[in-house]
């Protein structure tokens, strides 16, 4: 076999879909059942710009990117998009700075349409929103991601590569001849290339590649993000987002291609990516949250929703690490690619994060 990856969520798809363009043999071994019934399908959909990554980081570059092959990709097949919009919101004057630094800090990334609005500006947009001043990000937008991926799976089949459901992958073993892998179900394969997008299972995978060193693969923490949906249609036509806190984005409110909001994710760390039953206690907080930008949020309008897991490789208390993309430059295995904490913004990043793959494989 020439190339293997493993995981069909979006990221996996995509890296798949650009291998299988290039001209490789591609296999994709997927766990579940379907294709991106994990982090994929289970998050909010939104195609960022790439406002509030490090400069110069994997996160910033891919996302700005990966916007653009987005829209443009989109576009083309006739998934279903809509360029929405965002308001990142002020709620106190304290607040106000930080807008600004997050207007500079988009610009280092190269996101130069961000346009700071007065409250009486951003009002006139969204009447139903309270704040002290808006950043407007017009190159915001939301995505059918399960139309994506069949678009992406579309894609990969159509250039000869396969997708092979309910195959889970139990171990690996690094030889000279290729990376020989072995399936639960005892099935064995070998091949030149693999590519780990196991997302959340990512690293826990790389812990079962006999051959690869224990000291290149990161631990893996699970923070749950929970989602309420509102009842009845969104006063708004635009993503609210909160100014950034320190482990998410605050809970935000997004729209889905049909009109329906949610507001979410909050996080809250668990010890299994299995835990995705949401609490319908939590919501309790959600409404404080909300109302500090829509004061009208009627009690009991919240219903608890579904919960979706990041793939963090950092945990409560550390900062956020980047994306960690790491070939045999980095561990020494030929022909492996490991895709550890490819959290938010995975999904706007997916193609840009294909070609790169595609491109560090493109000698091997």
């Amino acid at each position: 076999m020439d190339c293997v990856v493993v995981g069909a969520g979006v990221v996996g798809l995509a890296v798949a879909r650009a291998l299988a363009l290039a001209g490789r043999e591609v296999l994709v071994l997927e766990a579940m059942e379907a294709i991106g019934t994990q982090t994929s399908s289970r998050n909010s959909e939104v195609i960022h710009a790439g406002i509030y990554y490090p400069q110069g980081s994997l996160k910033a570059q891919l996302c700005v990117q990966g916007r653009q092959l987005l829209y443009a990709y989109c576009a083309e097949r006739g998934i279903g998009h809509r360029r929405c919009g965002k308001f990142i919101v002020a709620t106190s004057e304290a607040q106000v700075a930080e807008l600004q630094g997050i207007i500079a800090k988009a610009a280092a990334n190269g996101v130069d349409d961000l346009v700071l609005l007065s409250r009486d500006e951003a009002r006139a947009l969204e009447p139903a929103l309270e704040c002290v001043a808006a950043v407007h990000s017009p190159s915001t937008g939301i995505v059918d991601s399960h139309g994506l991926m069949l678009a992406l799976q579309g894609d990969l089949e159509n250039a000869g590569g396969l997708v092979a459901c309910n195959s889970p992958l139990a171990r690996a073993r690094v030889t000279a001849q290729g990376i020989e892998l072995t399936a639960q179900d005892g099935t064995q394969l070998r091949a030149r290339t693999v590519v780990n997008a196991a997302g959340v299972h990512a690293p826990s995978l790389a812990r079962r590649f006999e051959g690869l060193a224990a000291r290149h693969v990161p631990g893996e923490y699970y923070a749950k993000g929970n989602y309420f949906t509102l009842a009845g249609r969104s006063p708004f036509t635009r993503l609210i987002y909160p100014v950034p806190e320190a482990a998410g984005l605050g809970v935000h409110l997004t729209i889905d291609l049909g009109g329906q909001a949610k507001f979410g994710p909050d996080v809250q760390w668990v010890d299994t990516p299995d835990d995705l039953v949401v609490d319908p206690a939590r919501g309790d907080g959600f409404y404080a949250e909300v109302r500090k930008y829509w004061p009208a949020l009627p009690d009991g309008a919240l219903q608890a929703g579904y919960a979706g897991i990041r793939p963090k490789i950092s945990g409560p208390g550390e900062a956020a690490r980047d994306f960690l993309i790491q070939g045999a430059a980095e561990h020494g295995v030929p022909g492996l690619v490991n895709l550890f904490g490819i959290e938010s913004p995975g999904l706007t990043s997916c193609l840009a994060i294909g070609a790169k793959v595609a491109g560090m494989l493109s000698n091997q």
